[in-house]
């Protein structure tokens, strides 16, 4: 069976035009497929509102701006590669919130592209490369980050482009392709700031490949100097404009339990797609999460025998690039996250688009261990490998035509008709213009009455999880603003909210009067 298999896929792939070609299609099945499971747009969240509102501004020639709030100042928080490609977009025409859904579609399709030659140039077979993209396109977990208007999808992109550069140097060893492979790191920085995981992994993986330290040193310098430029760039922006470089604080936060439990959800549902499977998994105490700390121990010990084996002295032996990159990269990715959450953002969860450069380096990885199953000569093995490969082909496609008729069905997040039918955004448009808005939502509000709005007071800071300063005086400024008229209160999902954020909105709404309450949307005004 894999002999007739083999020859017919040599014919098929053998000319580079034709492998080629077919990574073309598999780029083309996956925009098509994220423009199918989107008929009403992408899915959109706070940050996603964040965005659009931020290439709106650039677009304005107001700079990069938080265009979704009354203050208006300058965006910090959200680095601008994907803001600034929405705007570059919209010089055509279309509007930010439409050019999410082109933009997204064409990175998933380019990303599938850009696994296949990953593939294909870690293993030298073209068959490992077409298995990588059609395992990218068909994997439901990666088609949703790309069916939802955030940065991850152009994140992977230059990660992707990134390793790709850095293999182009190893086999090379021309310092173009470093500047380039940092160039594109830098480029990742400022879609995400978990960017600097690519350079703490490059650095290392320079340091293997590497036989002198004057090489080493010399190589890393390089590129270093291809990536700090833009983010050093960035960085000044930000203290000059925001007195902040990323506007985020050192302060310790403790991981909770539910964050935890919801990154082992995340991990079973990409690991094991069936639903039905899933739950008699994750339903068995300890049994994944043991299962999974097994097999990061297992990635661990390879990577660390890797090294071992190409540092030593006169050993001549180099592991492959792109795989040692990939593997390190996993840990090095988790362990930025993690830091992130327990140093400096609070508000970060390991949630699906969070873990989901972690589910590309995996993918490739799984190729990787299958093209070196494949090298194994008894036919026997060979049959079970491209056993396992439908397999997990069929299953991956099977979850995914389920989670394509899902979410074909509607708009995800602020994207639903639930919020652009909703009869409280149509009696905020009717307010007089100026009338300013205090709202737990300004960012659909902001998306669907074209107003900037106020965010409320708070007694914790979600990014430090520490107390705000100043609540009291928040509360009473509100509500001497909106009982003098000039403003309005507009608390959405009002009953529905943990018992501490309710408290908070009864208080607010305390001594106000009831303007519109629908299903649980309400906006509170001066009496009249």
């Amino acid at each position: 069976m894999y002999t007739a298999f083999k020859d017919f896929m040599a014919r098929l792939i053998h000319p580079p035009l034709a492998f080629l070609l077919l990574l073309s299609l598999f780029a083309g099945l996956g925009i098509g497929l994220v423009l199918y499971v989107t008929p009403q747009g992408l899915g959109l969240s706070d940050d996603s509102i964040a965005y659009i509102a931020g290439a709106r501004s650039l677009l304005n020639g107001r700079g990069y701006r938080e265009a979704w709030l009354a203050s208006n100042g300058p965006v910090t928080h959200f680095p601008p590669a994907f803001s600034t490609l929405l705007a570059l977009i919209g010089l055509s025409g279309i509007d930010p919130l439409r050019g999410t859904r082109l933009l997204n579609s064409v990175l998933f399709g380019a990303n599938s592209f850009l696994a296949g030659l990953i593939g294909w140039r870690m293993t030298a077979s073209r068959l490992a490369g077409i298995a990588l993209a059609s395992l990218f396109v068909v994997n439901a977990s990666i088609l949703r980050v790309h069916s939802v208007a955030m940065s991850e999808p152009l994140y992977i992109f230059f990660g992707l482009m990134s390793f790709l550069a850095l293999s182009f140097f190893s086999e090379k060893k021309r310092n173009l392709w470093l500047v380039i492979s940092g160039s594109l790191a830098a480029c990742a920085y400022l879609t995400r700031y978990a960017g600097l995981a690519l350079v703490a992994t490059f650095i290392p993986v320079i340091f293997i490949v590497e036989t002198t330290w004057r090489k080493r040193l010399a190589n890393s310098l390089v590129f270093l100097a291809g990536f700090a430029p833009l983010p050093l760039a960035w960085s000044l922006r930000n203290r000059l404009l925001g007195d902040s470089t990323t506007n985020r604080v050192l302060v310790y936060h403790p991981l909770t339990g539910e964050n935890i439990r919801t990154g082992l959800y995340n991990f079973s549902e990409f690991l094991i797609p069936l639903e039905s499977w899933r739950k008699t998994v994750v339903q068995t105490p300890y049994l994944f999460g043991s299962v999974l700390g097994i097999a990061g121990l297992v990635l661990f010990s390879w990577l660390i025998y890797q090294a071992w084996r190409s540092l030593r002295r006169d050993s001549g032996e180099r592991p492959e690039i792109l795989s040692f990159a990939n593997a390190l990269y996993v840990f090095g990715y988790l362990a930025s996250i993690l830091s992130s959450m327990l140093l400096f953002d609070a508000s970060t969860k390991f949630r699906l688009r969070i873990l989901s450069p972690v589910y590309v380096s995996l993918l490739i990885l799984l190729v990787y261990l299958g093209s070196w199953s494949w090298r194994k000569k008894p036919s026997l093995w060979r049959g079970m490998v491209l056993l396992v490969f439908f397999f997990i082909l069929g299953i991956s496609a099977l979850e995914t035509s389920n989670v394509a008729a899902t979410l074909g069905k509607g708009g995800q997040g602020y994207a639903s008709f639930q919020w652009y039918d909703s009869e409280a955004m149509d009696y905020l448009r009717s307010l007089p213009e100026g009338t300013r808005i205090y709202t737990n939502q300004p960012g659909p509000v902001y998306l669907y009455t074209d107003r900037p709005c106020y965010v409320l007071p708070d007694l914790i800071d979600p990014v430090t999880a520490l107390p705000r300063e100043g609540y009291e005086r928040g509360v009473a400024a509100l509500k001497a603003d909106v009982t003098s008229g000039q403003a309005v209160l507009a608390l959405f999902k009002f009953g529905s909210e943990a018992e501490d954020v309710q408290s908070i909105y009864m208080q607010l709404a305390e001594g106000l009067y009831l303007a519109h309450d629908t299903h649980g949307d309400t906006i509170y005004t001066a009496f009249p």
